[in-house]
């Protein structure tokens, strides 16, 4: 039983031996070897409740996005789901496009044989993206924005059978421009459901909603997900209008937990017992096996007194994973799985959503209270009404409790003064950000959270985290 582990710890130890001499500025996002292994660009799939989200992310990289029980008797998507696909355009240049773009799951392998009728090329992988499938229920809105968090481009679903803007496209629209996104292509979906006079009318609405938006200059591809229509085509804008983000690997790593599991099954034997798993995307830097790793906040306590305590989580990095690959290092981009040797009681069920796990002694500071310079959006999104005066976003008020989402946190705030547009709020739990950081802010109105605005990070309050 002693021998299993210590044997497992070895050959970690001996893997992050050789990974000393890895030449971290030599990599590349777009490196045969790293796009192979991993996803290292993050695209996120937004829109109204039930146009397609899940099932686009199923038709491109056929991967079901939707796992949980209480998800698939209600067909929605409660929680982020994920999915990683390769896609591939054939060598041949008499080889037409759309055609020869095609995506696959992430276990295909480098050069498959073209499958155009006739072609006889093989194809070359040209990206690996990673899907982060968000939820359209407003209820589900903070969830959504913590995928933004980590997302690079986002794909904008917009069901062609029903008008638009529906209320959470304009309300999930408005969260990727608060997050900066640039890159947006929006997909007409369901095509098959309508005729061509009314998909070209349908056409003119999505135009005239995007004008003056962050999507004005998007593409439309009209597709149908469930019959895979355009997929090609899709495929294709992802290449050509999705530029992989710069990456800085030099830095610390830093890694936002977006997820987290205990992987042991119930009733296991205690050797067989494995560390848990956080999952998320890095952000900067390369994380390795056998690397020390720090996860903050960490536990967090109140003690008799109502004063609040952290202690970060240290451990040690003993797997990683995309997918069903096993990775020796990971960089930035893609949705990784960090295997650890942290109590998997403290990982089980989503526990440590929202911290930050990087290099020991790398991480930024725990915020108590935060001051910050916040914008309110002018009327409320998501909310199907003409009364302009129920729609009208109110200033904020002191005393008042809104929740902010930072990174991919969510949490309460109370606010406790307000000057002109900047504001202290003192956080309900503590979290781990920097000065400069973009946070959403989101109101309860008629028992629903709603996105009212959003605001960057000037200073605060920290505490001292506990050794």
């Amino acid at each position: 039983m002693a021998s299993t582990t210590a044997a497992s710890d070895a050959a970690v130890a001996q893997i992050a031996e050789q990974l000393k001499s890895l030449d971290i500025s030599k990599l590349h996002p777009l490196s045969p070897e790293v796009i192979s292994r991993q996803a290292t660009i993050n695209i996120g799939t937004i829109g109204h409740v039930a146009h397609g989200k899940s099932t686009v992310v199923k038709s491109i990289s056929g991967v079901q996005t939707v796992r949980f029980k209480n998800e698939l008797v209600r067909n929605i998507t409660i929680k982020l789901g994920y999915a990683n696909a390769k896609i591939y355009k054939c060598e041949r240049e008499a080889c037409a496009r759309p055609g020869c773009y095609r995506s696959y799951p992430s276990g295909k392998e480098a050069n498959p044989p073209c499958e155009v009728p006739g072609c006889g090329g093989r194809m070359k992988l040209l990206r690996h993206v990673s899907f982060v499938d968000c939820p359209g229920h407003d209820i589900l809105m903070a969830t959504m924005l913590n995928g933004a968090a980590v997302m690079d481009a986002a794909l904008l679903l917009i069901a062609g059978n029903e008008p638009c803007p529906q209320p959470q496209t304009s309300e999930h629209l408005a969260a990727v421009e608060i997050m900066k996104l640039k890159h947006i292509i929006i997909l007409q979906n369901k095509v098959d459901l309508i005729r061509e006079q009314q998909a070209d009318d349908h056409w003119k609405s999505i135009t005239n909603f995007v004008q003056g938006t962050v999507a004005q200059d998007a593409p439309i591809v009209p597709i149908s997900a469930q019959l895979k229509y355009n997929i090609d085509a899709v495929c294709e804008y992802l290449v050509k209008r999705v530029p992989v983000p710069p990456r800085d690997f030099t830095s610390a790593p830093r890694l936002i937990v977006i997820r987290s599991f205990d992987v042991n099954k119930p009733g296991a034997e205690v050797h067989e017992l494995k560390g848990g798993v956080a999952g998320g995307s890095i952000l900067t830097g390369v994380l390795k096996l056998g690397q020390e790793i720090e996860i903050r906040p960490g536990i967090v306590i109140k003690d008799n007194e109502g004063k609040i305590h952290c202690r970060p989580i240290f451990s040690r990095i003993v797997s990683l994973f995309a997918e069903h690959n096993d990775l020796q290092f990971a960089v930035p981009g893609g949705l990784i799985g960090v295997g650890t040797k942290v109590d998997p009681t403290l990982c089980r069920a989503d526990r440590l959503v929202g911290q930050v796990l990087g290099a020991v002694g790398t991480l930024p500071k725990i915020y108590t209270e935060l001051e910050i310079n916040y914008f309110l959006l002018r009327r409320l999104l998501g909310v199907k009404s003409d009364d302009k005066k129920t729609t009208k976003v109110q200033k904020l008020a002191k005393n008042e409790v809104l929740m902010v989402n930072i990174g991919s946190t969510s949490t309460g705030g109370k606010v406790i003064s307000v000057k002109a547009d900047l504001a202290k709020i003192v956080l309900t739990s503590p979290a781990c950000t920097e000065v400069g950081e973009k946070i959403a802010l989101s109101r309860r109105i008629e028992n629903h959270w709603r996105l009212v605005g959003w605001g960057s990070v000037t200073s605060g309050t920290t505490i001292e985290a506990e050794s």
